[in-house]
């Protein structure tokens, strides 16, 4: 046990350091405005040579940093919570292979090396989410590995698109994608590949479903790294959405993602789907502000989510861990009496997820909200960003109060207490990030400080929004207005708000049923029909009743042994006769 526990906290020393020097030198890289492109020649042959390129300049040096921290934490963090697990060093190579991956997308300005990465990640995400090897697992994984692999046929679709210039180096043709009729193809294909790999609608059903992975898995996937390749592979390709019809799309698509994960979280009971679906809900809200050609607030919202978005995860695992493996919130209740370190870093977390003033979500969220009503967007749009906001507050009030209020709903003998130090450790040092993460960015960020001059009205709306929506998540919370609310008289209602729009059901049932049907009616037609008849059966039935005919002849009968060879006698003193 003491080799795991050293083997863990190696990593986490030396993932941790290699995460400040990258942030040290982001900071650098920023204040200086350098970019240094290396070049590898991995192979020279004749007049052919393959070159491996990399990008590195502040943006992709400060989410790597972040990236190896909440992976180092992550890492700490596994070190007790799978510390029943005999396989744990697998574990651990698995979430570094993730990491690996990860960075190989973010370095990457040639769509080979991008692949790498993209394709890197969702192998490894399919044996991470099939770690635990239940059937639950197997439907999810499958759902994950097939949903992404639309968004890699798109990849490569641009790949071999870009076969026409001479070179996969993207970032060499970013200014052809504003009026080029072929790059805008290439764009498209790309937004495609980006919209399935950070579960923009159609393709969101994967992304609850992919909670059957491990939590730790699930803290550092859902905040910085497979969810948000869609998001950071957007905010390289930002050029190409400025003022464009596949901006207003992505811009429409998004919004309704993010509308519909608020809404269906807040008919969710399961801890650990109602955080995927605001991870939902917030990539939804990068994804709309991305499109409208805000890439550095879109960036700045996705450094605060990694920060809040991955201590919910951890917080949300230590109280999974405590409740013996029950996810269900209405199980719980009273949690702050018994775990009052996890409860609060939980409650900062949330807090933060909301957008309440000086937590880190309240920098970007704030600011890209402002940013909305300042921008020209139609009042649908309108109404979607603010109407998220609302129920982003609405079911994390929610959550707060079936969790943490009342009384202890599970077993009584059920002893709960805070986690061990190592898993206290990593929620206490992301809980202090989560407060501090976002002042702190917008400080490094943004240089010169921009006042946004909105009426008085409109810039105390984002406040008003939040605080209605916390008032009606406490309503739809309370015992009385709760059983009028979700009686069985409105359960079509809650279950179709609460099902994300039949879209698991469309992903899974809906697309498999057809091929599936079929399948199975060719088979019974083909091989179970005429061409068996006349192929191989008949062929089987008349080669079995030839050798019962046969078997007649030799089942020991002396009589017919006498006939067969007194027969056998005249045929030969026939043939002898003829012959002479």
């Amino acid at each position: 046990m003491n080799m795991l526990v050293n083997y863990c906290k190696m990593r986490f020393y030396i993932l941790i350091s290699m995460s400040f020097i990258l942030f040290i030198l982001s900071l650098k890289f920023l204040l200086m405005n350098l970019v240094y492109f290396i070049e590898w020649e991995v192979v020279s042959l004749h007049s052919m040579s393959i070159v491996m390129t990399f990008l590195f300049d502040w943006m992709s040096l400060m989410f790597m940093s972040f990236v190896l921290l909440i992976s180092s934490l992550v890492i700490f963090y596994s070190n007790q919570y799978m510390a029943e697990d005999f396989n744990i060093n697998r574990f651990i190579l698995l979430v570094l292979m993730f990491v690996m991956s990860m960075m190989m997308l973010i370095i990457s300005p040639n769509l080979i090396s991008i692949l790498l990465g993209w394709d890197g990640l969702g192998l490894v995400s399919y044996c991470l989410v099939i770690y635990f090897q239940n059937i639950k697992s197997y439907n999810a994984c499958m759902l994950t590995a097939l949903s992404n692999r639309i968004g890699d046929v798109a990849l490569l679709l641009a790949i071999a698109w870009m076969l026409n210039y001479g070179s996969w180096n993207y970032i060499f043709y970013l200014d052809m994608m504003k009026n080029n009729f072929e790059m805008m193809i290439i764009g498209g294909l790309v937004m495609l590949a980006a919209m399935t790999k950070s579960a923009q609608i159609p393709f969101s059903s994967w992304l609850p479903a992919a909670m059957a992975a491990p939590t730790p898995v699930s803290a550092l996937v859902h905040s910085s790294t497979l969810v948000t390749a869609g998001v950071i592979l957007l905010i390289r390709f930002n050029v190409f959405l400025n003022n464009s019809w596949k901006g207003q799309f992505l811009l429409l698509v998004s919004g309704l993602t993010m509308f519909m994960a608020g809404l269906g979280a807040n008919f969710e009971f399961d801890l650990k789907k109602i955080i995927a679906l605001s991870t939902l809900s917030q990539l939804g809200l990068m994804m709309s502000i991305l499109s409208m050609g805000f890439y550095k607030l879109a960036f700045f919202h996705f450094l605060t989510h990694a920060l809040f978005k991955s201590l919910l995860f951890m917080c949300a695992g230590s109280i999974i861990h405590n409740m013996k493996n029950a996810q269900d919130i209405r199980l719980m209740g009273g949690l702050n009496m018994s775990m009052p370190l996890t409860c609060s870093c939980f409650n900062i977390a949330n807090l933060a997820l909301c957008g309440v003033p000086f937590l880190a979500g309240f920098y970007s969220k704030d600011l890209i909200l402002e940013m909305v009503m300042f921008s020209y967007v139609n009042v649908f749009s309108f109404f979607l960003f603010f109407f998220s906001t609302g129920l982003t507050v609405c079911y994390s009030f929610r959550l707060v109060y079936y969790s943490m209020t009342g009384d202890f709903n599970s077993r009584t003998l059920h002893f709960l207490n805070d986690a061990g130090w190592t898993m206290s450790f990593s929620i206490s040092f992301l809980t202090v990030m989560a407060i501090i993460g976002g002042s702190m960015l917008s400080w490094l960020m943004f240089f010169n400080p921009a006042m946004i001059c909105l009426p008085y009205h409109l810039k105390l709306l984002t406040l008003m929004v939040c605080m209605l929506g916390g008032f009606i998540g406490y309503l739809i919370s309370h015992g009385n207005f709760f059983f009028i609310n979700k009686s069985l008289v409105y359960y079509n209602f809650s279950f179709f708000f609460g099902c994300i729009y039949f879209m698991p059901m469309i992903s899974t049932v809906g697309v498999a049923s057809w091929p599936l049907s079929l399948g199975l009616y060719s088979y019974k037609i083909f091989d179970q029909g005429w061409s068996e008849y006349f192929g191989g059966q008949m062929l089987y039935n008349q080669l079995k009743n030839y050798s019962l005919y046969v078997q007649e002849f030799q089942n020991n009968n002396l009589k017919i042994y006498l006939l067969s060879y007194m027969l056998l006698v005249i045929i030969l003193v026939v043939m002898m006769m003829f012959l002479n």
